[in-house]
């Protein structure tokens, strides 16, 4: 019975040394493991705009550029061009009117008009007119309107340019309204234009 008892106690011994010396051994173990292979790095350009400028016009020309031509990038135009970039208003007029913004179509006409950024092409203007009043725009219904009043940059045809300038003043544009009440006489809403200027041009 002794002797029972005493194998049954070594047994128990050498199960804890083994134990032990086996929870000895584990942090080794773990630590004899190879480390996680850390992924590449990803180039700074892949990443995008990780911290972009804000309200900035370069800000939106790089937007527009990507194709996020939203109403607020589109307007923007209008600070470029009083701040005398005209080349890049331009650049963003033209990307925001091939999307539908009608305010970018008689922006471009704005232009083409004046010179600014390019020649000036009072024809290629007069089509910009057309394309906003087309798309319904109250404003590009107005200047098509007078286009046709005169004869500038279009073909002369004062009826049809009397039925622009009603849909604008249906729309609710005061200028429009106006130059119902004088007549359609372009004189009375553009008192200060060179009356050359205007002349009929087909």
């Amino acid at each position: 019975m002794r002797a029972r008892l005493g194998q049954a106690h070594f047994v128990d011994r050498v199960r804890a040394g083994l134990l032990a010396a086996l929870l000895l051994s584990l942090p080794g173990l773990v630590l004899a493991q190879p480390a996680p292979e850390t992924p590449p790095e990803t180039p700074p350009e892949e990443l995008g705009d990780l911290n972009p400028d804000e309200l900035t016009w370069q800000r939106v020309m790089r937007d527009t550029e990507r194709g996020e031509t939203s109403m607020m990038n589109c307007a923007m135009g209008y600070m470029i061009t009083k701040s005398g970039r005209h080349v890049p208003a331009r650049e963003l007029f033209e990307r925001c009117a091939a999307d539908g913004w009608t305010g970018a179509m008689t922006w471009m006409s704005q232009l083409d008009e004046n010179g600014l950024g390019a020649p000036r092409d009072s024809a290629r203007a007069a089509e910009w007119d057309r394309r906003a009043a087309e798309a319904g725009d109250p404003v590009g219904q107005f200047n098509h309107g007078l286009g046709l009043l005169r004869g500038h940059g279009t073909r002369y045809d004062p009826e049809a340019g009397r039925r622009m300038i009603d849909s604008a003043a249906q729309a609710g544009l005061p200028v429009a309204r106006r130059l119902q009440e004088a007549g359609y006489d372009p004189r009375a809403v553009t008192p200060d234009a060179d009356e050359g200027r205007f002349q009929p041009m087909f």
